[in-house]
């Protein structure tokens, strides 16, 4: 099997997800199982090391554990991919919002948004 991306030490931001190809907009980079979390769940797992990389599924009080490397991209205000939550399939596809060159690093927007500016209130976002 091949890969397009692989996981790599960062300068600043710890681990990251890079491109190992080129991708064209719209192209999708990786289709991740999730683990979901029910509301109760959610909130066990804020108090733990968990809470940094669950994204919100269904509602902001349920949540996701994104599987592959879907948990490990990091988040930028100008971001070259996004994430597209498929509830009935359980999965979240990532997906180039402008092309990528390999090499690169893939972020997406913490907020949902790749153009919501809202300041992240729980890590310090790296310029």
């Amino acid at each position: 099997m091949q890969y397009s991306v692989e996981v790599r030490k960062t300068k600043n931001k710890g681990n990251g997800v890079f491109a190992l190809k080129n991708f064209k907009k719209g192209e999708t980079i990786e289709i991740c199982p999730v683990l979901t979390l029910n509301t109760k769940e959610r909130k066990r797992c804020e108090c733990t090391l968990l809470a940094f990389y669950m994204y919100p599924w269904r509602s902001t009080r349920s949540g996701a554990v994104v599987l592959g490397y879907g948990s490990i991209y990091n988040h930028s205000y100008e971001p070259n991919a996004d994430w597209y939550p498929k509830t009935a399939t359980e999965n979240m596809t990532f997906k180039a919002i402008k092309p990528i060159k390999k090499g690169s690093e893939i972020s997406v927007n913490y907020n949902g948004e790749p153009d919501d500016l809202t300041p992240i209130d729980w890590f310090e976002v790296e310029k």
